[in-house]
């Protein structure tokens, strides 16, 4: 669960709060709270469950301005997997990247537009002879808050919406996107540093600016920058390559017309170096088309192994299992990180099989780009 709940779905789109949202959403009723309090004091515990309230609106403005990623994404045909909102504000998770710079740019700068947008709505209707008091105060203050969201947020460094920004100018400049993710990390390093300093500064009495706060979403934006780094590190070093390029060399294949004597005798050798459980398998035109799994062995009395073929154990395998060879190696780790398995079988055309691929040759591939790098 990681702490995440899932509260229904907006447009189609899961929602989902994570637990320390509630904490944030208790520290913001007592703020809002205490200061519609010492303004009106004659609202007395009335003031906890209009702060309460501006809370919700406060939350509120977070989810459409995620909603305003979201939307900009889905006009590209990118699919949204969910929206979260938790301690540091609200996350669109996208199925996938935008394939242009402008496509990037306008899923970055559609966040903040939404809470530019609502910061001038606000402030005409708190400002409007109709609403008066405690009211046009939290009205009043929800406007200048989504204009701190939308300011905040468009500081060129990743993971903010500034720093997407930033990754799709340089990446139309240079028409290079990795470099684009290296230049906003870069500089979202660059602010982490500085606002882990400002707030250590500040914890220790030293500087009247910035707060434990500060520290805090410094670490945050630290770490996240950090990651997208690395991301990018991983998709330039596998940029150009494709899932044929990280098959087994000496995958588990069978043929359907042989013999579970046959089988056991491939998986004893191959035990030496790869115990595998399953096997891919074959028919005369090479075209895949399915699995048999080892311990089908155990069904059949060993005498019986050379009396019974493979072909009446096959299992079928699913589309989702399956990848072309031309397909990139990038699709291919998202497909392995979406089903949540270890290993795909490779085709070509017709279902013409390739042979396996797994995370572990993959990874195979990465150390030895890199020792080349190296030389």
């Amino acid at each position: 669960m990681n702490g995440n709940f899932r509260v229904g779905s907006l447009f189609g789109i899961p929602f989902f709060i994570n637990i320390s949202w509630f904490f944030v959403l208790a520290l913001t009723t007592l703020n809002f709270g205490r200061g519609l309090a010492a303004q009106f004091p004659w609202l007395g515990g009335r003031a906890l469950v209009l702060g309460f309230v501006s809370g919700l609106l406060l939350f509120a403005s977070v989810l459409l301005h995620e909603l305003g990623h979201s939307f900009a994404a889905r006009r590209q045909g990118i699919r949204v997997n969910s929206i979260m909102l938790f301690l540091f504000g609200g996350l669109a998770s996208l199925e996938d990247e935008a394939k242009t710079p402008a496509g990037a740019f306008w899923i970055a700068i559609a966040g903040p537009l939404v809470s530019l947008a609502l910061f001038a709505l606000l402030g005409i209707v708190g400002s409007s002879p109709f609403f008066d008091g405690p009211i046009a105060a939290m009205v009043g203050l929800l406007a200048y808050i989504n204009l701190i969201l939308a300011t905040f947020n468009m500081i060129p460094g990743l993971p903010l919406d500034g720093g997407n920004v930033l990754k799709a100018v340089v990446w139309r400049i240079t028409r290079n996107r990795y470099r684009g993710i290296r230049w906003a990390s870069r500089s979202g390093q660059l602010i982490g540093w500085s606002a882990i300093l400002l707030g250590l500064l500040s914890v220790l009495g030293v500087s009247n600016i910035g707060s434990f706060w500060t520290l805090i979403i410094g670490w945050f934006i630290l770490q996240n920058a950090g990651q997208a780094a690395q991301s990018a590190n991983l998709q330039e070093s596998l940029s150009g390559l494709t899932a044929a390029d990280a098959v087994i060399e000496k995958s588990p294949v069978i043929d359907a017309a042989s013999t579970l004597r046959e089988l056991a005798d491939e998986a004893v050798i191959a035990g030496s170096q790869n115990e595998w459980r399953r096997y891919l398998v074959k028919d005369d035109s090479d075209r895949l088309i399915g699995t048999v799994a080892v311990d089908s062995l155990k069904r059949v009395a060993s005498e019986q192994w050379s009396a019974n073929q493979i072909r009446d154990f096959l299992q079928p395998i699913a589309s989702e299992l399956k990848i072309s060879s031309d397909k990139s190696l990038l699709e291919a780790i998202g497909q392995l990180e979406k089903q949540g398995t270890q290993a795909l079988a490779v085709t070509r055309n017709n279902d013409i099989l390739v042979g396996l691929l797994e995370k572990s040759e993959i990874m195979n591939l990465l150390q030895k780009k890199a020792k080349l790098h190296q030389a």
